[in-house]
């Protein structure tokens, strides 16, 4: 190096939470910081953030209901004030959290006289209730209201054809807002140091529960990370016949991805993703570390299974592990 060269240390970004707090049980929010950044960089990560936070984090939510001899939406029950579309619209606002995929099955039997909340509802194991207390119907009479609810996990919204009336297995479907990030705000702080600007961005989330904003944060830069690895795993041809692009990617760069890349990510069935958490196989880095033959050892997992998983790896752009079944 050159005696009249100065050399320049460059600091690693740093995530911190500099406020978390519980406004309600459907209200949480948190604020955090990154810096030191260079300038630009803060409005380039904020504006992606943002996008991916308020339509890639995934949540769960009541799909559909059915109940006993009812056919119309709009029909009236005997004995419960609201109507059967009031009672729809009052499930769409239950925020719920499930690890699980799949659509889950859940119930609603309750005999009145009763305020029915949703600490009525009847959950599989996987599927957990944010807020108890959001109220369902109103029972005045000694009268049973009995019914089947379909949860599902998913991201955005699916808006439903209330024009259609012609419904599967008696099931009403309700609007589905899987979207567990109520909100998100971002500012930036720049400041001069060591002869350069630099920037502080400050990121503000709130979520409806059903989330974390940490765990929110977490699961959009999984994503984001996910929408930029085919860039990562291009191949471009040489004129020799050679592969350039990711023949330059290194293993170790590679290997840090892939640990950052969690199996939920995966379009695995709902069989397939559970034998593999079960097995404490979380990221795509563990997965990595099994071979076929070890694939083969996990309970429930058969050799169609184990032959879907290895091809999937494959498909992302790394040699499957271990040897082929």
């Amino acid at each position: 190096m050159n005696q009249n060269e100065i050399s320049v240390s460059i600091k690693i970004p740093e995530l911190k939470c500099v406020e978390s707090r519980t406004e309600s049980k459907r209200l949480h929010y948190g604020r955090f910081t990154l810096s030191p950044l260079r300038k630009g960089q803060a409005n380039t990560i904020g504006s992606a953030i943002r996008r991916v936070l308020l339509g890639e984090v995934e949540g769960t939510c009541i799909t559909r209901a059915k109940f006993n001899n009812i056919s119309n939406e709009y029909s009236a029950i005997i004995g419960i004030e609201e109507s059967i579309h009031e009672i729809l619209m009052n499930l769409k606002e239950i925020v719920l959290r499930s690890d699980a995929y799949g659509i889950r099955e859940g119930s609603i039997h309750v005999v009145g006289p009763k305020k029915v909340t949703a600490e009525d509802i009847i959950l599989p194991p996987s599927v957990r209730k944010i807020d108890t207390t959001q109220h369902i119907a109103n029972i005045n009479k000694s009268i049973t209201l009995d019914m089947s609810l379909q949860i599902e996990k998913g991201r955005g919204y699916i808006i439903q054809n209330s024009n259609n009336s012609n419904y599967k297995d008696e099931f009403f479907p309700i609007d589905a807002v899987f979207v567990p990030v109520q909100n998100v705000n971002y500012s930036i702080h720049s400041y001069w140091n060591e002869n350069e600007t630099q920037e502080i961005l400050f990121l503000e989330i709130w979520t409806n529960g059903g989330l974390a904003p940490k765990e929110a944060l977490d699961e959009a830069s999984r994503n984001l990370i996910d929408f930029f690895l085919p860039f990562l795993n291009a191949k471009e041809e040489n004129s020799d016949g050679t592969n350039s692009l990711s023949d330059n990617i290194s293993t170790n760069t590679k290997r840090i991805v892939f640990n950052q890349m969690y199996i939920d990510q995966l379009n695995f069935s709902t069989r397939i993703y559970n034998c593999l958490k079960k097995a404490n196989i979380n990221t795509v880095s563990d997965l990595l570390n099994y071979s076929g033959k070890d694939l083969m050892k996990i309970k429930h997992l058969g050799e169609q299974s184990v032959k879907e998983i290895l091809e999937l790896i494959r498909n992302i752009g790394i040699d499957s592990p271990g040897n082929p079944v």
